[in-house]
């Protein structure tokens, strides 16, 4: 027979602090970060997929208009252009709105050129507008700085929302564009976008509706032109996040505008004519470019970009491959962050420990992830440009420009 003896708790050493009981709001916490964390990697692998082929079609789009086709067929391929640029930023904004939710949302800091931003605004709304019939007009105050420092992809998300409602909610009339900035303190300026449509308008009671997420103005709007009505919740954290605001006033009938605001940091001067033209004869020089890509699609799309760029391009799937194959020299190599077996920073680790000509060779990092943290990592890893997709040919054109010195001329 076998006595069961009753085991005696040990006594805390004096001074020691008592062992924390894992309550069951403790254990609930706890899963509660293990689900937020699988979400926010679902979410990453998600926008990685869709701007792949996002990519795809702003490439093609991007080179169809530049080629010796009709006027028409060329409003055509800019159309796809634009729309595959839309819908990056439905995207981003879509990705933010779960990330808000979960309190993971951050925002990037780099140099970036707001006029062009405009710009390309401009060519969306013209784009959209054109479907319906309706006019455009944009407007760039000559005081908005050459380059800030802020989110241009979050930026653009917001402002192509507020685009995208103008010309949803406006049946007859005009929708115009306007930039313009306001000097702010210790080195900063407050851009302000206003968007204003001659559409349905709104009453005050509606307004006070706009911001809420998964909210409509009421319920025959939402019936008459759809939508989750989550674009102006997410817009309005996102300009709240980069120190302004949205603002909207309307008059129903008559139509609205939407104010948006943000205090960025003015970034350094425009680059010399000689750098230019340093990056203009890099690009016309042919290059041999290693593409590591696992994703089918996104090699047939990198392929057709480098070679109507003018450049040679060898494929392979993996990091290990991409260490393996980079010793047979090449000018440059486009790492894409999100493969299998060992990452794209990992690999570029390893090809800057080979050390020597081929462990300098320039890497260009790209990818359809928006952690605030994922360019600073990929630079620590070694990496010397960073690109987010969709990837347009002129982007690419400009970042290899950039990193490859032509070579010398024999005499």
């Amino acid at each position: 027979m076998v006595r069961l003896r009753n085991k005696q708790k040990a006594k805390p050493k004096p001074g020691a602090k008592p062992a924390r009981r894992r309550t069951p709001q403790r254990r609930k916490a706890a899963a509660g970060g293990k689900v937020a964390r699988g979400n926010e990697a679902a979410l990453a692998a998600f926008a990685h997929d869709i701007r792949t082929a996002l990519t795809g079609i702003l490439a093609l789009g991007e080179l169809l208009a530049s080629s010796n086709i009709g006027e028409r067929e060329r409003r055509w391929a800019t159309g796809v252009k634009t729309s595959a640029e839309h819908l990056a930023a439905l995207t981003t904004l879509v990705i933010d709105a779960a990330k808000a939710d979960a309190g993971a949302l951050s925002l990037q800091q780099e140099a970036f050129r707001p006029r062009r931003l405009v710009e390309a605004l401009a060519d969306t709304l013209a784009a959209r507008a054109a479907t319906k019939g309706l006019r455009t007009e944009t407007a760039v105050a000559a005081e908005l700085p050459e380059m800030l420092v802020g989110d241009p992809v979050r930026l653009r998300a917001a402002l192509e929302n507020l685009i995208d409602n103008a010309v949803k909610f406006t049946a007859q009339g005009e929708v115009r564009l306007e930039a313009r900035a306001k000097r702010a303190v210790r080195g900063q300026v407050r851009m302000e976008v206003v968007v204003t449509d001659s559409g349905i308008g709104l009453k005050r009671s509606e307004i006070a509706r706009l911001f809420r997420p998964f909210a409509q103005a009421n319920a025959e709007i939402a019936r008459r032109y759809g939508g989750a009505g989550l674009g102006l919740a997410v817009v309005k954290v996102l300009a709240k996040r980069m120190g302004g605001d949205l603002t909207v006033t309307s008059t129903p009938g008559r139509g609205s505008s939407f104010r948006f605001s943000a205090v960025l940091p003015i970034a350094g001067a425009d680059r010399s004519e000689s750098e230019r033209s340093r990056e203009s004869a890099a690009a016309a020089h042919p290059l041999k470019i290693l593409c590591v890509e696992d994703n089918p699609y996104g090699c047939v799309i990198l392929n057709a970009i480098l070679a109507e760029l003018g450049h040679r391009a060898d494929f392979v799937g993996s990091g290990e491959e991409a260490v393996a194959a980079v010793a047979r020299g090449y000018d440059a190599v486009l790492m894409d962050i999100t493969l299998p077996g060992i990452d794209g920073l990992d690999a570029t680790r390893r090809i800057r420990a080979l050390g020597g000509v081929t462990g300098a060779t320039p890497i260009i990092g790209i990818t359809g992830r928006t952690g605030v943290d994922d360019e600073e990592n990929a630079r620590a890893a070694g990496m010397n440009f960073y690109l987010r997709k969709p990837v347009s040919p002129s982007t690419l054109s400009e970042a290899i420009a950039a990193l490859v010195a032509v070579p010398s001329k024999a005499p």
